[in-house]
């Protein structure tokens, strides 16, 4: 399938997802009109178990520092562990994925929203040592799908153009009603 260009601006493009799957990291801005669920995962949870993998759908046992360092380790700022856990209070769904032998987070995505029409997917992170084995695709998919089953069908994130790639095969192409995400940013005052 050809898919459109993407127009990106600086620091913004926008996305249509044309299949229920998709990504956030930074700074780009993609929508998506999800149809329903496909339980068919390109890895399955048999799979995951059986290389050592655990799946998660709830903080409990998430151990908030360790999941700190995966957000550093892919490039994120260092969170404050307090505002990461009020940020997990208020999110709609996630999903993280534990390496058995160390007991450690090594995947994670979260998605906020309204509970009805629409979400939007955060801190899709993968380690860098365990990037390349699908864990990505993994969380990606599971979350879209535990989405779509509360009949949400907008869902958008935010992904840093460096990665657009990996969700092109995942379903997105570019809005082609030309919809573009904005960020309110305010400007830091000089001291």
């Amino acid at each position: 399938m050809l898919l459109p260009a993407i127009n990106c601006a600086p620091f913004s493009c926008s996305l249509r997802l044309t299949n229920p799957i998709s990504v956030y990291s930074r700074n780009v801005a993609v929508a998506a009109q999800a149809s329903p669920a496909n339980s068919s995962y390109s890895v399955s949870d048999k799979d995951l178990e059986s290389r050592g993998f655990m799946l998660h759908r709830t903080v409990s046992d998430l151990n908030l520092d360790h999941l700190n360092s995966v957000f550093a380790a892919v490039g994120f700022p260092k969170r404050d562990p307090d505002k990461i856990r009020i940020a997990l209070e208020n999110t709609d769904a996630l999903l993280w994925i534990q390496y058995g032998k160390t007991q450690r987070p090594v995947a994670f995505a979260r998605a906020t929203g309204d509970g009805v029409f629409n979400a939007i997917i955060w801190d899709v992170v993968v380690d860098p040592s365990f990037q390349g084995l699908g864990l990505g695709k993994a969380v990606i998919e599971r979350i879209i799908e535990d989405l779509l089953r509360k009949g949400i069908s907008n869902i958008a994130l935010y992904s840093e153009p460096r990665v657009l790639g990996f969700y092109r095969p995942l379903g997105f192409v570019a809005d082609p009603d030309g919809i573009r995400g904005m960020v309110y940013s305010r400007k830091k005052k000089k001291n």
